[in-house]
């Protein structure tokens, strides 16, 4: 996983939990360098927006390169930090980043294992939880694969499926009884999503107005 930050000792918070590859950026087969990193359209003001709801936000995602020996974790914390720093100059933050270097056939030895932190896995969801405080009740996981509604389902999270990237295509055999609460073209649209809960909720709680 990525470094922890620094618990949120100010109350419950609520976050979006994002899917990286397919969700925020295009999907290349085994990108691991910064010249193949190409932001989804769209993407920084789908985060911004979430930014202005008051939501972290905070990117889980499985990084099997790793494990293939294909890059080392320095190298994918390179690409997180081009990543956070390109959406930070579009006005968008990202709050942190967890990834999961293990799989259980990996190449290497000290990442072949069944851990709990690679999707549909809910590690890094609950690490992100405890480390930020976060409502799990208040808090949404966005992805583009069925495992990412599986592990945000089994953190207790809403979920919504994009069709932005490949992940959701051939997988949905495997996990046939998995729906996620809402399914949406792109991050955009699953922001937009959010909104209207959020309005929603905040409607639903405001008290009656007293009879004049």
């Amino acid at each position: 996983m990525g470094d922890s930050p620094k618990a949120n000792q100010s109350g419950l918070a609520k976050a979006v939990f994002l899917d990286r590859d397919g969700t925020l950026i295009k999907q290349v087969e085994l990108m691991h360098e910064i010249k193949d990193l190409e932001i989804l359209p769209g993407v920084p003001g789908a985060v911004t927006k979430l930014n202005s709801l008051g939501f972290l936000t905070i990117i889980v995602t499985n990084q099997p390169v790793v494990a293939r020996g294909v890059a080392t974790p320095a190298d994918i914390d390179r690409v997180h930090a081009e990543l956070i720093g390109r959406l930070q100059t579009d006005g968008a933050k990202i709050d942190s980043v967890y990834f999961c270097p293990h799989h259980p056939e990996a190449t290497l030895e000290q990442y072949r294992l069944k851990c709990d932190c690679r999707k549909p896995e809910p590690g890094m969801i609950l690490k992100g939880l405890k480390d930020f405080n976060v409502d799990p009740n208040q808090s949404f996981m966005i992805g583009d694969a069925i495992i990412d509604v599986v592990a945000g389902q089994k953190a207790g999270l809403k979920t919504i499926l994009v069709k932005s990237g490949p992940g959701h295509a051939g997988l949905d055999k495997k996990y046939p009884d998995i729906h996620p609460d809402w399914e949406a073209a792109d991050l955009g649209e699953a922001v937009e999503i959010i909104s209207r809960q959020l309005r929603r909720y905040r409607s639903e709680s405001r008290p009656p107005a007293s009879a004049s």
